[in-house]
Parts: structure tokens; C-alpha cells; sequence
């Protein structure tokens, strides 16, 4: 199916379901699914939702307001409650799923109360090679995923948002911070904000691109495009100073780089 009849059946997708609650991360995909919404259904059909979270960094939160505000569509923030629960917190590999239930299960009230017909996130069909425990819960709920419906690749929702000059048309892939630490391995609020903190300050220091600092209790193992390493390598004795400051004792660039599930690796 070529890209214009992805884009048609997306269309017809969208006008079906009449009205849509999107599940708004102000990643890539789901700001394309927010965009393409309004336009098809009016702004009065469509309700933006951010899960607020402790997993969910504060540069995110910042840039989702920033980006719904640029779209002119209505966004609601709302405190998830995962953290509460001790099945999430024991951190298994299907951890996500916890986190999506408790984030759907939400938007699956508001949705009536907002005399909207759907739920929906910007799952695409190149997700579908990845390991998503989370789309069980849509499944169990409801949730549809109307760009994976209309069979568009993430690579297609990226060109797709720079033909509408979209912010995020470039943006690299983000995941929850719990997603740094390895699983079985309990979540803390401390272990999350030393992740936050560590990524935060690498972005300060220039290194662009996909970044993830994972927790490794008292090491730190920096995934960053294998680009980016010079840049890194440069800056090492400022990185390392500061991520033993904020917690950790030893500090390593992983040589294989960036790579998406690396601690779904056996």
C-alpha cells in the first residue's frame, strides 16, 4: 500500500470514529495523530490527554503543553496513579502494561464525559516488531491506534510531520524513565530522578540525538548514537564529575550505542 492510500485510509479512519480522546505524549507519532485529528475533526472533537507522572520527565511535560498550544487543541494533564502499585513498582518485563492500563483506563472515562466516541494512541506498524506489553491493556480497553490501523510505519509518520512542519517531525524516540532500569530491579523515585537528572545534564552538554543513561545501581551506562561519541568523549571528565555527584560511582559509554530495547537483550 503506498503512502497516499495509507494517508486516504487514515482519513476515513479518523471521520468514522467521529470524535477521539489521544492518549498525547508530544512524541512524534502521537503529536502527528493530534494534528491530523483536528483537522479532520474540528477542535471540538478532540481532547488531548498527558499522563503526569513520576516517570514521565519534566522536558516532556514542558514540550507536550508547547505543542498542543501550537496546535490549538484542547490538552488535559491527569496524575496517573501507577506508582502506587506494587506489581509496577517491582518493575517485571511486562511493567509497561501496568503503566498503559491505569493511563487508558482513564481516557476511557473522560471520553463519555466529553461526548467523544474513542480512545486512541499513536501506536504505528513498526511498533509492532517491538516488545509492547502496553498494547495488551489497549486491547483489554479499547484503544484504538488509528495510524497502525491505516498500516503507516514510523518512518512514514516522520515524513509525514515534516511535510506539515511539525516540531517533533525530528525528534528522537523517548520511552518512560522507568524504561533505564533494568527489570526486576524495584523502582524508586530515586533511582528515576538520577536518570532524569543524568540525561538532563547530557543534553546541556551538547550531545544530541537518542540518549539514554541506564541505572545499574551504582554504574551508570550511557547509550548515545554512535555520532555522538566524540562529542561525549570530549566532555567526559565534566559528565562523569557530575552523575557521581547526583549518585553513581562508575561511568560507561556503551560502545554498541543507542539501540531501542537494549535491556530486552539477553
Amino acid at each position: 500500500m503506498s503512502l497516499k492510500e495509507k494517508w486516504a485510509r487514515l482519513i476515513k479512519i479518523l471521520k468514522e470514529m467521529q470524535g477521539v480522546v489521544v492518549a498525547f505524549s508530544g512524541g512524534v507519532d502521537s503529536t502527528l495523530l493530534l494534528k491530523v485529528a483536528s483537522d479532520v475533526l474540528g477542535k471540538n472533537k478532540v481532547l488531548a490527554i498527558t499522563a503526569v507522572s513520576e516517570t514521565y520527565p519534566k522536558e516532556e511535560l514542558k514540550s507536550a503543553r508547547k505543542i498542543a498550544k501550537l496546535l490549538g487543541v484542547r490538552l488535559r494533564l491527569v496524575k496517573t496513579k501507577e506508582w502506587q502499585n506494587k506489581k509496577f513498582r517491582s518493575n517485571p518485563p511486562n511493567r509497561c502494561y501496568y503503566c498503559k492500563k491505569e493511563l487508558f483506563t482513564i481516557l476511557k472515562k473522560i471520553a463519555p464525559e466529553e461526548n467523544l466516541n474513542w480512545s486512541a494512541d499513536g501506536t504505528t506498524k513498526s511498533d509492532e516488531a517491538d516488545f509492547r506489553p502496553g498494547s495488551l491493556a489497549a486491547k483489554e480497553l479499547g484503544v484504538r491506534k488509528p495510524l497502525l490501523e491505516a498500516g503507516l510505519t514510523k518512518e512514514e509518520v516522520r515524513n509525514l510531520s515534516r511535510k506539515f512542519r511539525l516540531p517533533t517531525a525530528d525528534k528522537p524516540a523517548a520511552a518512560c524513565l522507568a524504561s533505564r532500569i533494568p527489570y526486576y530491579t524495584p523502582l524508586t523515585e530515586e533511582k528515576v530522578r538520577m536518570v532524569e537528572k543524568g540525561e538532563a545534564f547530557l543534553r546541556k552538554q551538547g550531545i544530541t540525538g537518542n540518549i539514554r543513561l541506564r541505572h545499574h545501581g551504582a554504574l551508570a551506562r550511557i547509550e548515545v548514537d554512535a555520532e555522538a561519541f566524540p562529542k561525549l568523549l570530549a566532555k567526559r571528565e565534566e559528565i562523569s564529575r557530575y552523575l557521581k555527584r547526583i549518585g553513581f560511582t562508575f561511568i560507561t559509554l556503551d560502545l554498541e550505542g543507542y539501540r531501542t530495547g537494549s535491556l530486552n537483550e539477553p
